[in-house]
């Protein structure tokens, strides 16, 4: 059937404009064409909001100058073929501009014509994300692009902690494209589609029917809806039927569901009663006046089919605002309307296509700047674009329907993400996309429930869990194999069933041994096979490292653990000369001999004035060797009187404090605590050593030290558990065993109390980890099962669980303090060096001092040695002056005490 062009005639009727390209006269009618189908939801509401527009453009007397616009209208009817023809019959009619296409698929197939002829095609309903502006350069889209929207349903899901959806679609570009950049956009936040049903337009309900069996049958209840406002409907309607729109199931649409339903006024009951708890989306525009205004004038227009309009009706009817006022800019600016025929649009043997009416608009690229550049406030809000060739603030309302209504429960926006607030009012604040910060108000969900769904369940004809239970040699008491009904049993297994037992749907598993028992299983291997689909779930001593959470999902650590070091010790023996073993011997040296050198310093220091400091030799010295040693005890009975021996004393006094402080500390640490066998002490000499050490087999230890620690594999020797460790750290590296264990704290926990506590933990925990349960990527049980462990935690069970299957005397809570080395003199050097310095300053002060009253006490030699140097050469004067000097009177003056050089120093300057 060809469709006639539908116009909407100007008071000259349809006028052609001139063909020559060079006329320069200005037409009193424009033609403006328009692209939708006519017989379709969204072009039900669309046609009338056109022509309204139209109609509304022409009576305005402030712009295009008394110039009319005159529509000329083509039904696509909902086909590309037909689309892409009645495009073609529409560019042959002159037109400047196109209102349209609705479809995006029409849309992607004109833009390529329109972009020939340089006529711009401003679509209304095109949201196909992959719609470039830049690989279609003709084509503007007024309205929001789906990325936007995408955009949003993630962070819908995701505020209500969903990280799985199943995705159903109608099968075209416009379906498809829109649910890869929902994809796209799940996969930066972490979260994914799980699985994809696409459906064909026009589908008959068996097949629907069929399709929504196979997605019941999936885990996962929280189902996205991108579909036809024509079409999507009826999957409610199968939906219905099958007991999915019941309490438990999630379902949220893009916004083709409120174009259907805001296009009449009041909808029907038996619609709204098939998609009750229903989320959706609707393209958000301001509530202003003139919106308010267009409201009222739509109940006034004749021959329209919908009772009401939906949101792309006012995406169209600002479409055309736009192009008039980009006319209006254009002309006023100097612009003309002339086309010229296209000279490819003919053969190379100069035979034309039969497109001999498709002419070129010459001032096409003008006018499409113009339009990109136009700013207004439309029924929509703000109409303005940015470089991407986007209206500016994308935002969406968030609907949920319920009852007889629709709940307005909040809104999204590019700006600020999830508002109870409307858009517009936050643009003037500060954006603020924080997770905490997203709210909407609450929603009534399927089956009338206000509790937010799971959105997910094991179906009624699910399998049993596979679970894979580690079954080793060793740790008997971890995790084992057991003849009850479960087959196994452990501290794992009774964790696990706790936890299962608080989810708060039934969870059956199936537990599967995995080894021999003879030897540990590999753990990697075990985990790699639950990330392919062997196993459904892995239980048991897992521990949570970097390479095992890169393909599966891990639990909350129920068990915290990290990597230690074991080594042998020995008590220390009683030994007569260990009060010695405190310092070395070169340490016992220079104290002895510091001890005699201060007592000297001090003695040079009082001998003068101090009483205490004089007498016949021997008693001189004795007083040195006792003032000297006493200090150690801070007994010494002798006063210091002299400014210089009190500055001595306490220097050496503060370093006796510190030596004796750190013999009290070295001795005691000798005679109370233990020492090693081995030169391993933490993990610096665990690295740096050549011995061998003992690990556990199956374990993720053995590559961390060779791998991560970069020890040589030679050293590293797999052992099967407790007995072969103990048996490894009796021999020693000498006798075929090892100088250490590394392993998990957890199990060393374990091995020191089947060894008695008879080995000792050196250094700390030099990883920090933890055991966990692991499912393959993407299991809502990991993410339920965290809960369960937290709650198990919480309550006390979880420590219940560890006291019934690992609770012993604790050999940990026996911190170890290994014997320490003989100090040496490298740790008081410097001390000794800074009471050294002190003693040589003081003598140093002394010594010229003295010098200085020798001279004042016997002034007549002083002259007379004065004269015989004078007769000496001047170069020998400082070694003769140096002579002249008598050391026995220096000695003599010395040995006089200080009130008697006084006084002679007195008598000496009255003869003077």
């Amino acid at each position: 059937m060809v469709v006639m062009p539908m116009a909407v005639k100007g008071k000259n009727g349809d006028t052609r404009i001139p063909s020559s390209s060079s006329s320069s006269i200005m037409p009193s009618v424009v033609n403006v064409g328009a692209l939708f189908t006519a017989n379709s939801v969204i072009g039900r509401s669309v046609k009338p909001a056109i022509e309204a527009a139209i109609d509304d453009v022409n009576s305005n007397q402030t712009i295009l100058s008394g110039m009319r616009l005159n529509l000329i209208s083509y039904d696509t009817n909902c086909s590309v073929f037909l689309g892409m023809i009645q495009a073609l019959k529409l560019m042959e009619k002159d037109v400047v501009a196109t209102i349209g296409p609705q479809s995006s698929i029409i849309a992607r197939l004109i833009s390529h014509v329109s972009s020939e002829l340089h006529i711009p095609l401003l679509s209304f309903g095109a949201t196909d994300p992959t719609l470039s502006g830049f690989q279609y350069p003709y084509l503007v889209r007024t309205t929001q692009n789906d990325y936007y929207q995408m955009s949003a349903i993630t962070d819908l899901l995701l505020y209500f902690g969903w990280k799985e959806i199943v995705a159903i679609y109608v099968d075209n570009d416009y379906g498809r494209n829109g649910i890869l950049a929902l994809g796209d956009a799940l996969t930066m936040k972490r979260a994914k589609i799980s699985y994809k049903v696409s459906y064909k337009p026009g589908t008959s309900h068996s097949d629907l029917t069929e399709l929504l069996i196979r997605v019941n049958m999936m885990d996962c209840r929280v189902y996205v809806v991108h579909a036809h406002p024509d079409s999507g409907l009826a999957i409610f309607s199968v939906a219905k039927k099958l007991g999915m729109m019941k309490s438990g199931y999630v379902w949220i649409t893009t916004d083709w569901l409120l174009a259907a339903l805001d296009s009449s006024e009041f909808p029907d009951p038996k619609l709204m009663d098939l998609i009750q708890g229903v989320v959706s989306l609707r393209q958000h525009t301001l509530n202003s006046d003139i919106k308010k205004s267009f409201t009222k004038k739509w109940q006034g227009i004749k021959d329209k089919q919908t009772s009401s309009f939906n949101s792309y009706a006012l995406y169209a009817y600002d479409s055309v605002w736009l192009l008039a006022y980009a006319l209006d800019k254009f002309l006023k600016s100097g612009g003309r309307i002339t086309f010229s025929r296209d000279s490819n649009l003919r053969n190379t043997d100069g035979s034309e296509f039969g497109l001999s009416a498709l002419r070129t608009f010459n001032e096409g690229e003008k006018l499409l700047q113009t339009i990109l550049a136009t700013e207004f406030m439309g029924l929509t809000g703000e109409v303005k674009f940015d470089q991407e060739k986007n209206l500016m603030h994308p935002s969406y309302d968030v609907v949920n329907i319920a009852g007889t209504g629709l709940r307005t429960i909040g809104y999204w926006s590019n700006y600020s993400g999830l508002s109870i607030a409307t858009p517009e009012s936050l643009y003037a604040k500060h954006s603020n996309r924080s997770a905490v910060d997203q709210y909407l108000n609450s929603v009534i969900w399927p089956g009338g429930m206000s509790q937010k769904p799971r959105g997910w369940v094991f179906p009624n004809n699910r399998k049993r869990l596979r679970v894979a239970v580690p079954y080793g040699y060793s740790y008997k008491e971890v995790v084992t194999k057991d003849k009850s009904l479960k087959g196994v049993k452990g501290y794992c297994i009774d964790v696990f069933e706790a936890a299962i037992n608080l989810l708060p749907y039934p969870v059956t598993p199936e537990y599967i041994l995995y080894g021999d028992g003879q030897r540990n299983p590999s753990y990697s291997d075990l985990v790699r096979d639950v990330a392919e689909n062997k196993y459904d779930a892995a239980v048991g001593d897992i521990a949570i490292i970097t390479n095992r959470t890169k393909i599966v999902d891990f639990t909350q650590p129920y068990m915290e653990s990290g990597l230690v070091i074991v080594v042998p010790v020995h008590t220390s023996k009683p030994k007569p000369w260990v009060f010695l073993r405190p310092f070395t011997t070169e340490m016992w040296v220079v104290t002895a001999g510091f001890f005699l050198f201060v007592g000297f310093v001090v003695w040079i220091l009082e001998h003068r004035m101090n009483d205490e400091f004089r007498g016949p030799p021997r008693k001189q010295i004795v007083t040195v060797l006792w003032f000297s040693f006493s200090t150690l005890f801070f007994s010494h009975r002798e006063k210091t009187v002299s400014t210089l021996g009190r500055l001595v004393l306490i220097m050496w006094l503060f370093v006796v404090l510190i030596i004796n402080s750190s013999y009290t500390a070295s001795l005691t640490s000798i005679l109370t605590v233990q020492y090693l066998t081995s030169s391993i002490e933490g993990l610096d000499s665990l690295i740096s050593s050549n011995e061998p050490i003992g690990v556990q087999e199956g374990t993720f230890t053995y590559s961390y030290l060779v791998r991560e620690l970069n020890i040589a594999e030679s050293r590293i020797k797999p052992l099967r558990g407790e007995v072969e460790y103990l048996n490894a750290l009796h021999l020693g590296p000498k006798g075929g065993g090892v100088a250490a264990i590394v392993d998990e704290l957890p199990y060393i926990e374990l091995f020191m109390r089947y060894s008695k506590c008879e080995f000792r933990i050196v250094g700390q925990e030099f990883t920090k980890s933890g055991w966990g349960f692991a499912f393959q990527t993407g299991s809502p049980l990991a993410v339920d099962l965290s809960t369960a462990i937290l709650q198990l935690s919480e309550n006390g069970d979880l420590q219940r669980i560890h006291d019934e299957w690992l609770s012993s005397i604790s050999c940990l809570s026996r911190t170890i303090k290994l014997e320490g080395k003989s100090l040496s003199l490298n740790n008081y050097c410097g001390l000794f060096l800074v009471c050294g310095i002190a003693c040589f300053i003081a003598i140093s002060i002394f010594f010229g001092r003295t010098l200085c009253e020798y001279r004042q006490y016997s002034p007549n030699e002083e002259k007379a040695h004065e004269e015989i140097v004078e007769q000496e050469l001047v170069k020998n004067r400082s070694r003769r002056f140096c002579c002249a000097i008598s050391f026995k009177d220096l000695i003599d003056f010395y040995d006089k005490k200080e009130d008697q050089i006084k006084h002679q120093v007195s008598r000496n300057d009255l003869k003077t």
